[in-house]
């Protein structure tokens, strides 16, 4: 049986004047953990804005949950849920005040908004500093209550748009594990636009690129890693001398990484001519990463012929 689709999209464009932000996405999407990538300017906001209806489409047509953008906004609004990149809190509230505010204007009653806004900021480590004034929260503080006011009304999908910006690693990772649970234990479909593929490749199942307003991939990250086998990045603990030597005698170029990986091209459709390969040198790998850039790589691919194209 096939899936619903979350988003459906028919030759969507948005014009900010002379200027096309979009041209005539085309897309279906299913639900689950998607990655919304391209470079600064690429139109990865302006998509989720439009799908949002914080932007008027200039043509085309938009689905979201099976609902038709534009004409269903009350509708949709109680079923989604949004990060946007810049703060959006209130000046003056404290953290369980402002998250419950943002529970009632989804339409939950004051008792209910309440408690599920005190549930939710505990859900995202919040807990200890939600009678705080927002203002004086640090830039990891407010990305949690941005994450903990677009779930608070238990939507089915929700846009997230930069939600690491200006974390440390450690923060970052958080809020990352955090945003993967909303799909693999509440089944929240989420859409992560980002920047940074390291993000994305973390976290999601699906994968969009957009540039220059267009829709270069759409497809699984399985998928795209399945197209990139053929490179793996294998970890030993010494004999890294020995190992290249044996890769360069079957042709297969290696180079050894500053992390001690050895990178091997050995363009095979598995990995199971490597595996023979350690077995005849007696050498146990500590790990062995398939296709380990093939986010990357796909992405540079897109972004170059999209460049390339009229």
């Amino acid at each position: 049986m096939s899936l619903p689709l979350v988003i459906e999209t028919e030759a969507l464009c948005k014009m900010y004047g002379a200027q096309r932000a979009l041209d005539g996405v085309n897309l279906k999407v299913t639900p689950g953990a998607i990655g919304l990538l391209g470079p600064n300017g690429a139109g990865k906001s302006t998509f989720m804005k439009c799908l949002l209806q914080l932007h008027p489409i200039t043509s085309g047509s938009a689905k979201l949950l099976g609902r038709e953008v534009g004409k269903e906004g009350r509708e949709i609004r109680k079923r989604v849920g949004y990060t946007p990149e810049q703060d959006c809190h209130i000046p003056g509230m404290v953290g369980c005040e402002y998250v419950t505010y943002c529970a009632q204007l989804c339409g939950l009653p004051f008792q209910v908004a309440r408690q599920r806004a005190h549930e939710m900021l505990d859900f995202v480590g919040m807990g200890q500093e939600r009678y705080r004034a927002i203002d004086t929260y640090s830039t990891g503080m407010k990305q949690r209550l941005k994450l903990a006011q677009a779930i608070v009304h238990d939507p089915e999908i929700v846009f997230l748009d930069e939600p690491t910006n200006g974390l440390d690693p450690k923060g970052q990772a958080q809020i990352l594990e955090l945003v993967q649970s909303l799909w693999k234990t509440y089944g929240i479909t989420v859409v992560l636009s980002s920047h940074l593929l390291h993000d994305v490749d973390r976290i999601c199942e699906q994968i969009i690129i957009i540039a220059r307003g267009k829709v270069l991939v759409h497809d699984t990250l399985e998928n795209l890693k399945s197209r990139k086998r053929g490179a793996a990045e294998v970890v030993v603990a010494d004999r890294h001398a020995e190992f290249q030597t044996a890769c360069a005698r079957r042709s297969w170029s290696n180079e050894l990484l500053p992390n001690g990986h050895v990178k091997v091209e050995h363009n095979c459709e598995s990995l199971n001519p490597l595996l023979n390969l350690l077995h005849e040198l007696k050498l146990a790998p500590l790990e062995i990463i398939p296709s380990p850039n093939a986010l990357e790589e796909t992405f540079v691919q897109a972004l170059e012929l999209s460049h390339a194209a009229p």
